[in-house]
């Protein structure tokens, strides 16, 4: 019976686990351990370390049964059932994940506990769960999560589906596992109902790669289509919102952007697109070509403005999210300092004074009145009263 859950990693998918298995009608107790110090302070204090206003509510005002250390103090023996959370960056030299922070906590909790099943929720290259089951045991599963940065308690409470990545057919212990699994996920939904699915786990590494470029090439098709509206001084709106309403392909997903960004999609294209070696294909390939094309045309569009100053409004991809890690803008200011253009930044989250030696405005004021062109991703009400110097591709106001 799993009612001990030990949760590692404390970014967007480990607390918003963490804390949807800690709600009280679970009856489980979840410890949320990670390396990051300031971290851990912060969730004893019941406050979120991440921008997502679902966590810090539920933390702040549900009786969760969640507590949180650091990795070095947690004692895995007890636990009926681990879940990794640690990030996986894509390393360019490589080729691949690096997927050191998940092996090495695997080994962390082995040398506690020898039988407890790992779940692994991080993303990892296809085949990796297997290559970790060889070197271990065969009790480390995989499960992709779905998850949106800003909303990622909110989509654990609305799941589209549950699925686990475990051979049951050759690891017959393993079932009662994966079923209790879908039952906890199942249960600590707000809905009475959600698909789920038992495969190997390999099939399942696979459906969380596919599944993100699946979002990434909509994504490159739709800035690609508001790309040519541009050039050709179309309605890029109207273009859009007619290709969209054939029920096929649904008004949904279909805002225009600078690329896709931020934890996974760039990530998850790359390593898919790795996994192809020595398999044909042109579509995968392509995706990721589309976006690096995409900003150095929204890099091209703005540098024909001709500004002396071009003030960049937030650098994270969506409102409600503050991470900006591979955000597509990140590039578009490198293209635009190549072409000796000033650039300052408006970017809250943001402590020191500059930032890809690009000074840091603090005060919105003055940063709209310094900028000649306002580059925002994202529109927000605060620019409406200087939407003449704005430069977005945010056709429908989506976050």
């Amino acid at each position: 019976m799993i009612t001990t859950i030990f949760v590692i990693g404390a970014g967007y998918v480990g607390l918003s686990n963490a804390v949807l298995l800690a709600q009280p009608k679970l009856a489980n107790q979840v410890t949320l351990v990670d390396i990051d110090a300031q971290k851990i302070a912060q969730l004893q204090q019941q406050a979120s370390p991440i921008d997502d206003a679902l966590i810090a509510q539920f933390l702040a005002t549900q009786s969760l049964n969640l507590a949180s250390q650091l990795v070095s103090e947690a004692d895995f023996s007890t636990a009926d059932l681990v879940i990794i959370a640690t990030p996986t960056n894509y390393d360019v030299a490589t080729g691949k994940f690096d997927t050191s922070s998940v092996e090495a906590s695997i080994q962390t909790v082995r040398d506690h506990n020898a039988q407890v099943p790992i779940v692994i929720k991080s993303t990892v290259p296809i085949g990796f769960t297997r290559d970790m089951q060889t070197k271990f045991d065969t009790r480390i599963l995989f499960m992709p999560e779905f998850l949106r940065e800003g909303k990622a308690l909110y989509d654990n409470l609305h799941p589209s589906r549950i699925i686990v990545g475990c051979d049951i057919n050759h690891v017959p212990a393993l079932q009662d596992v994966c079923h209790q699994l879908i039952t906890q996920y199942q249960t600590a939904s707000e809905q009475t109902h959600t698909p789920s699915q038992i495969m190997p786990p390999t099939e399942a590494e696979a459906v969380k790669l596919f599944a993100n470029s699946y979002l990434a090439t909509r994504i490159a098709f739709f800035n690609e289509l508001d790309s040519f509206a541009e050039s050709m001084g179309l309605d890029s709106e109207s273009i859009i919102t007619g290709v969209s309403l054939d029920p096929r392909i649904g008004m949904h997903y279909n805002n225009p952007s600078f690329g896709y960004g931020g934890y996974c999609l760039p990530k998850d294209t790359q390593q898919l697109k790795a996994n192809y070696e020595g398999i044909p294909a042109n579509v995968i390939h392509a995706v990721v070509d589309a976006n690096n094309t995409r900003k150095r045309f929204i890099a091209r569009q703005i540098i024909a403005k001709q500004p002396n100053t071009v003030g960049v409004y937030r650098l994270s991809m969506k409102k409600d999210a503050d991470n900006f890690r591979d955000s597509a803008i990140l590039d578009i200011i490198e293209l635009l300092k190549q072409h000796a253009i000033d650039v300052q930044i408006y970017e809250p989250s943001l402590s020191s004074a500059q930032f890809m030696d690009c000074p840091v405005v603090n005060d919105l004021a003055s940063f709209l009145q310094t900028s000649d062109v306002i580059v925002a991703n994202r529109l927000h009400p605060e620019l409406a009263h200087v939407k003449t110097k704005v430069y977005s591709r945010d056709v429908f106001g989506d976050s």
